[in-house]
């Protein structure tokens, strides 16, 4: 019996001895684990404000990156046509076939996706494609007229043909009828220019094409820069093909958004004589009022025009063909009239000269059953008030 209590005595002695020993493990296993705790979220917050920055940085950079654009673009004098004559943005088309609206020469060509957006490639065997008309052998170009399209460029030319190489003849004696163009360069007869900002240009990159003619005169446009401006041509643009070599895999061209169009008349006159100018060619970014880059011709001349008459007030007022839903046209018409305005009185325009109205797809111009009367009845007029 005594024997049994000296040891529970014992036992007890020890447990008080060992028990202090494990209650300090504890306490510093929980200090650890504490610790630990602090340096992950410490880290963790340090990365959230490291991704924040880099945010902040990409906002403040894109922003500066836009405000150059728009400084750039602001320069911009080509002024698109007034009536939609051919207009093929590739929206029906079926991926791997020829593109419907065309016909061909030669070659290889067919509707691809590139960029998550139809385009037609320009394969191998020189190809060659030209606007499928109603009667291509007819002289279709007026004696004013643009044409405009986007192009992504490879390492050599792509031409463009004033005149339909299947069905036309080119009806000039020096035969320089088409207009060069690669990643940094045009070139039309004699005249040749390079892109002032050429070297830090990317070689594969997608570029908007212009070309203006008025009853002689012939200008071209890479982006926002005119590179070719030649006073009077030597022979009657008929109509237009595409042409390319070195098609090859590696440095395959691509086109989209292709339109020609009938010009006109100066603005002014056009706003005195008809109370409004009317602008298919002010482009949105599609089902959205994101104004493209080439749209600021029209909107620079506009600006000017309301400068030189200080007097003038315009309402700016928005169109939409019949595609999509009625009463989504008819906002999103609204938006891009504000869109327009806004960018006008950034540029200088009070806002009290302005005022801006959406009516959708309730005032047609054109018919919405051809591609071309849909790009006449998306619109923005600015009438005098």
């Amino acid at each position: 019996m005594v024997a049994l209590l000296t040891l529970l005595i014992g036992f007890n002695l020890q447990a008080q001895i060992v028990n202090p020993y494990s209650k300090a493990r504890q306490v510093e296993n929980e200090i650890r684990k504490q610790k630990k705790k602090e340096n992950q979220e410490k880290k963790e917050k340090q990365e959230e404000e490291a991704n924040q920055d880099k945010l902040a940085s990409e906002k403040e950079q894109s922003g500066q990156t836009n405000e150059k654009s728009q400084l750039v673009w602001s320069k911009y004098d080509f002024i698109p046509g007034d009536v939609v004559i051919f207009e093929d943005d590739l929206k029906d088309e079926e991926n791997g076939e020829f593109p419907s609206r065309w016909d061909l020469k030669r070659g290889n060509v067919e509707i691809a996706e590139f960029g998550g957006e139809k385009v037609i490639m320009f394969r191998d065997g020189a190809p060659t494609i030209m606007p499928y008309m109603q009667d291509p052998s007819q002289d279709y170009l007026p004696e004013v007229f643009t044409i405009e399209f986007d192009l992504y460029c490879g390492n050599d030319n792509f031409n463009t043909y004033l005149y339909d190489r299947k069905y036309q003849e080119s009806g000039s004696p020096t035969g320089y009828t088409y207009l060069i163009t690669n990643y940094y360069r045009m070139e039309f007869g004699t005249s040749s220019s390079r892109h002032p900002d050429e070297k830090n240009l990317e070689k594969r990159r997608w570029m908007h094409v212009a070309i203006a003619y008025n009853k002689g005169k012939f200008k071209a446009y890479m982006d926002e820069t005119r590179l070719i401006n030649i006073p009077r041509l030597d022979f009657d643009p008929k109509g237009l093909s595409f042409h390319t070599y070195h098609a090859r895999n590696d440095n395959l061209y691509y086109v989209k958004n292709i339109r020609i169009a009938k010009g006109g008349i100066k603005y002014y006159d056009r706003i005195i004589e008809d109370g409004k100018i009317v602008a298919s060619g002010i482009r949105f970014d599609s089902g959205k009022a994101t104004l493209k880059p080439e749209s600021m011709g029209i909107i620079n001349e506009v600006v000017e025009m309301m400068i030189d008459h200080p007097d003038l007030k315009i309402s700016i007022e928005g169109h939409t063909d019949t595609d999509g839903d009625p009463s989504n046209n008819l906002k999103l018409s609204e938006e891009r009239a504000k869109t327009v305005s806004q960018m006008m009185v950034k540029m200088g325009i009070s806002a009290d000269r302005l005022t801006t109205k959406g009516y959708g797809e309730t005032l047609p111009i054109d018919t919405n059953n051809t591609p071309e009367g849909k790009a006449n009845n998306r619109r923005v007029e600015f009438v005098k008030m």
